[in-house]
């Protein structure tokens, strides 16, 4: 099998469809996100006055404010006077009248989940949120890309085998600013995906922005019924097994524990574990995966903002727990990768090849707002290795760094492949 084969090739098809959710890096351009995500409720047609919901939401963080929080009602009351009072100040002097109240309880909130300094949080109005539920009609095809709709703009996490997106030359890191020809400068990631889903043979051209490029560029794109891989191996030459998984998705643990069965049956000398461009998944999944080459120990941990901990531990029963081992990551690996990844280090388990992982390790809830006035999506923890180290936004670093150009891409070559090979095969 050649080493492009290895990288890039895939199987089985299976089809996602479109939640919005917490856990996972997300979302997959040829169906949806990942099913571990919790889905978004459809809303009601019911609409509510601004001046009630907002009236609503002062009385009940007064009403339920806990002893043990630092602001008393009274204080609350009093840092809300400055709001109240620009509040009727526009009603009083603006201009153009009447004001649109709802739009202003929307710019609000809007502007107070910009103000965590957290891409990851952000509110969604309600027609935003009832385009996000509308059925989507005709097939789930697309340009098969994982991304993280998160951030300010839709953002390529990895391009999968084969697809639309990796021919074009998408890479991870390419921002999506605008498609056939229409700025996505504040649009929801979940609205921006339901603009590049369409059916296959259809075109559309997106704008990317890419750091190092002096000037956006223009990439067309023919859409396609997308085919996702799940899991690849074989034993390579020197008797090295080489097992790669494609995502974290909610059957992978049962391939992956088939897969390894089969390679270890065959005794070889060294594993190597290709988590390159996986987006990652479910949570519970990395886990089980991770315990295959850890027996014993915490694999995670997920931190609140009190302070407080969820600790994960290894599941028993391990089937790899002592071969020598080589774990590949690039910037395409995220999510459940760097929690593998991550594990793997912490433990010095395995020697870790490539490049800083993508940095994805906060969790999301999505909670629809009273009164059908949207949503809000609000990071409530984040994931830490079990040295308690963080991998949102820093990623993590392998212990050699090796780079995959495009250049080799080209030339079927794989450098990082390779020094793992070296690594296995060293005296």
């Amino acid at each position: 099998m050649s080493k492009k084969i290895l990288l890039f090739g895939g199987a089985a098809a299976i089809i996602l469809l479109l939640v919005v959710g917490s856990f996972s890096i997300g979302m997959f351009l040829g169906g949806g996100i990942s099913e571990d995500e919790t889905p978004v409720v459809s809303p009601s047609s019911a609409v509510s006055t601004a001046s009630t919901v907002l009236q609503e939401t002062v009385e009940g963080i007064l009403e339920t404010t806990s002893p043990q929080e630092t602001s008393t009602p009274a204080d609350l009351e009093q840092l809300f006077e400055p709001f109240w009072q620009s509040w009727d100040l526009v009603h009083d002097l603006y201009i153009d009248q009447p004001v649109k109240d709802e739009l202003m309880m929307q710019g609000a909130i809007k502007g107070m989940m910009k103000s965590l300094g957290d891409q990851h949080s952000s509110y969604m109005d309600p027609d935003q949120y009832r385009q996000a539920n509308m059925p989507i009609e005709g097939s789930y095809e697309g340009i098969g890309a994982w991304v993280d709709g998160t951030g300010e703009y839709l953002t390529i996490v990895s391009p999968m085998p084969d697809s639309p997106a990796e021919k074009a030359g998408l890479r991870p890191g390419d921002q999506i600013i605008a498609i056939d020809g229409e700025d996505m400068t504040g649009i929801d990631g979940s609205l921006v995906i339901r603009k590049v889903l369409g059916p296959a043979g259809t075109s559309l051209t997106l704008t990317i922005f890419r750091e190092g490029e002096p000037e956006p560029f223009d990439v067309t794109l023919e859409r396609a019924r997308i085919v996702i891989p799940a899991v690849e191996y074989e034993v390579l030459d020197g008797d090295i097994a080489y097992i790669k998984l494609f995502s974290f998705s909610g059957n992978a643990t049962e391939e992956f524990a088939a897969a390894l069965e089969d390679l270890m049956d065959q005794e070889p000398v060294g594993m190597i574990l290709d988590l390159r461009n996986n987006p990652g998944g479910e949570r519970d999944t990395a886990v089980e995966i991770t315990s295959q080459f850890i027996g014993d120990g915490v694999i995670m941990y997920q931190e609140y903002g009190d302070g407080s901990r969820d600790s994960f531990e290894a599941v028993k029963g391990g089937l790899a727990t002592d071969i020598p081992l080589v774990v590949l990551i690039n910037e395409g690996s995220a999510s459940g990768s760097e929690i593998v990844a991550g594990a793997i280090q912490d433990y010095e388990r395995g020697t870790l090849v490539g490049m800083v992982s993508f940095g994805k390790g906060s969790v999301q809830n999505w909670i629809p707002l009273v009164d059908d006035q949207g949503l809000v999506r609000v990071t409530i923890a984040r994931w830490l290795t079990p040295k308690g180290r963080t991998i949102h936004e820093s990623g993590v670093e392998p212990d050699i760094e090796v780079e995959y150009t495009e250049e080799d891409f080209l030339n079927e070559l794989d450098p990082q492949l390779d020094k793992a090979i070296e690594i296995l095969i060293k005296p």
